[in-house]
C-alpha cells in the first residue's frame, strides 16, 4: 500500500482573512496518496471563524479559538478516516468520508432551531422578538439564548417553547445539551465521527431519558441519524 501523507497549512496564495480579530491566511488541508494530491479548505477553520465562537464579555478582552485548536480538530478526523480505510484508502473515499464525519451536528441543526424560534414568537404574538432572533441569531449560540429565556420567561411559556421544539425543529436542544456534558469552550462541537461511537449513542439516549423524560429517545435518535436533511 502506498504511504498516505497529509498536512495542514496556511494558504499564503490567498488573501488574509479575519479570524476573531487576527489576520491570517485561510487554513487548508493537503492529502497525498499514490503520487496524487488534493487540497481543500479546512472545514473547522470555516466553522470556528463564525462570530458565535468569539467570547466577548463586557469589560474583558474578546477571545476566540486558537488556530492550534482548529488544527488539532483537523488532525483527529483525518487520522480517523485514514485508520478506518487503511485497507481500501483512496482520495475519492477520503473526500467523501471527510465531508461526512467532520460535520458538527450542533452547527447543522442550529439554523433550523433558530427558524423555529422565529416562528414560535410570531405565533405567540411577540413578532419583534422573532425578528430580533432572525437578524442577530447568526452571531450567538442558540443554546445560550435558551438559557436566558429560561431565566426571563414565565415557566409555562418556556416549557411550551421547549416541548414544541421537539415537534417543529431539528433535535438541536438535546444534541447541544448532551455535547456540553463533556466539552468546554471553545471546542463546543459534536461531530458525526464522535456521535456515531456506540458509547456516545448510548450516553445520548441516557441523557435524553434523564433531561427530557417525556420525549421519545428512540425517535430523537432517528432524527439525529437523518442529520443530512438539515444541511
Amino acid at each position: 500500500m502506498y504511504k498516505i501523507t497529509y498536512k495542514t497549512y496556511l494558504n499564503d496564495r490567498l488573501k488574509e482573512v479575519d479570524f476573531h480579530g487576527k489576520l491570517t491566511h485561510p487554513l487548508y488541508v493537503q492529502v497525498t496518496f499514490e503520487r496524487k494530491t488534493i487540497f481543500f479548505k479546512s472545514y473547522y477553520f470555516e466553522l470556528f471563524s463564525k462570530a458565535r465562537y468569539l467570547l466577548d464579555i463586557p469589560g474583558l478582552k474578546p477571545k476566540g479559538p486558537e488556530l492550534a485548536e482548529v488544527i488539532a480538530r483537523e488532525n483527529v478526523v483525518i487520522d480517523f478516516i485514514i485508520e478506518r480505510h487503511k485497507d481500501d484508502f483512496s482520495l475519492e473515499i477520503f473526500k467523501k468520508e471527510y465531508a461526512y464525519y467532520s460535520k458538527d451536528l450542533c452547527d447543522i441543526t442550529e439554523k433550523g432551531f433558530m427558524g423555529y424560534l422565529y416562528t414560535f414568537f410570531w405565533d405567540e404574538g411577540m413578532p419583534f422578538i422573532g425578528e430580533l432572533i432572525k437578524s442577530g441569531g447568526k452571531d450567538i449560540v442558540a443554546y445560550d439564548l435558551l438559557r436566558d429565556f429560561k431565566k426571563s420567561m414565565n415557566k409555562v411559556l418556556y416549557d411550551k417553547l421547549v416541548a414544541n421544539s421537539f415537534h417543529y425543529s431539528p433535535p438541536y436542544l438535546p444534541l447541544y445539551g448532551f455535547m456540553t456534558q463533556t466539552k468546554r469552550w471553545p471546542m463546543l462541537v459534536l461531530t458525526v465521527m464522535e456521535f456515531e461511537r456506540p458509547e456516545n449513542i448510548k450516553a445520548f439516549m441516557e441523557y435524553v431519558m434523564t433531561y427530557y423524560p417525556n420525549m421519545p429517545a428512540g425517535q430523537l435518535l432517528e432524527q439525529v441519524a437523518g442529520w443530512e436533511k438539515y444541511v
